[in-house]
């Protein structure tokens, strides 16, 4: 095909049967259909992954206030945990008979103000004797044959064992019964 210019305007190509054609030239409303079309998909894109970040964040978000929630709510836990053998050690001293009533009382006093303390904070001790073994909430010291009681069932408590807000903190240490 040869190409030549009539009057100064763009090149025109002559077809096969001698008669000159204007080369096409891209639509400019099409052009801009074509980049209306891309920026719509690049914003789809964006937006998408917009809401993804902000689902993420809020994911987030939602994790650590969960987490905050519950550190706060158990921090004193550790705490409640040392002083559990100082609460058994004013239990064993009011088992024994003490020389002088005053000194048994202050005892006594000293036991109440620290248990009614730790009880405000969440502690909850837990009831074994005449309960049935429970393996989440007792730990078996010693087993005894028994005929007048029902296998299973908890004889007696060496250590009282402990809930703090509704979680295991120390489980008890019990004698259990078996049938022979």
């Amino acid at each position: 095909m040869e190409e030549a210019t009539v009057d100064n305007k763009e090149p025109v190509e002559a077809s096969g049967d001698g008669a000159p054609q204007q080369a096409r030239q891209p639509d400019p409303l099409d052009q801009l259909r074509i980049e209306r079309d891309g920026l719509k998909a690049e914003r789809d894109e964006i937006k998408e992954l917009l809401l993804r970040r902000q689902a993420e964040f809020d994911n987030f978000r939602k994790r650590t206030e969960k987490e905050r929630s519950e550190y706060v709510q158990y921090a004193g836990t550790e705490i409640v945990r040392e002083v559990l053998p100082v609460l058994d050690d004013f239990e064993r001293a009011l088992k024994v008979t003490a020389a002088s009533s005053e000194y048994a009382k202050g005892v006594e006093m000293i036991y109440t103000r620290l248990y009614d303390t730790l009880k405000k904070q969440g502690l909850e001790p837990i009831e074994s004797v005449g309960k049935i073994f429970d393996p989440h909430l007792h730990q078996a010291i010693e087993r005894v044959e028994s005929q007048d009681k029902s296998d299973g069932t908890i004889l007696e408590e060496f250590q009282r064992g402990y809930n703090f807000k509704g979680k295991l903190l120390r489980p008890s240490m019990v004698k259990v019964a078996v049938k022979s």
